[in-house]
């Protein structure tokens, strides 16, 4: 009798475990936005132009070099920031300066950003410039676009294929 009895209690009590575990992966229902929101995320990692130009080295300094260091270019590591912008509507949302990354400043800058917006139309413009010159960018795109009710639209930038890419 005692067994039986200690059989459907254990029962009894992993039964209400599996019920307590089966309402709360369910219940209460989670959002991370509210309705009629929608969601732009800014995420890439992008190398500037060097802050120093890379030089040609004459045949002179080619032949003082050891064998295994014999180059045509020298070039220092450090590069610049990245100047970011993101305008939805005409209104700046984000706008930085990205440092290099990496311990000599040479790696590339990195941003990872989330925006909720108002879903519907939108006229989105992403702004980068990683040379050298004191105002304007280097790359800018212009995208419209209509965000439903919790869309999530990422924009990446690939230089390699002409900029932001919106996806």
């Amino acid at each position: 009798m005692h067994k039986v009895m200690r059989y459907a209690g254990q029962g009894l009590f992993f039964a209400l475990v599996a019920a307590f575990v089966g309402y709360f992966s369910s219940k209460p229902t989670y959002r991370q936005m509210s309705d009629g929101m929608a969601q732009i995320k800014l995420s890439f990692a992008h190398g500037a132009a060097r802050k120093i130009d890379c030089r040609r080295l004459s045949s002179k300094e080619i032949a003082l070099l050891p064998a295994k260091d014999r180059r045509p270019n020298t070039c220092a590591r450090e590069r610049i920031p990245l100047h970011v912008r993101l305008t939805v509507d005409g209104e700046i949302l984000y706008e930085e300066e990205l440092p290099p990354s990496g311990l000599s400043s040479d790696g590339a800058a990195r941003t990872y950003q989330k925006f909720v917006v108002p879903a519907g139309a939108h006229v989105i413009v992403a702004q980068l410039r990683d040379s050298k010159r004191a105002v304007g960018f280097d790359y800018e795109t212009t995208h419209r676009t209509t965000l439903s009710p919790l869309q999530n639209l990422a924009i990446d930038f690939k230089a390699d294929t002409g900029g932001f890419l919106f996806r």
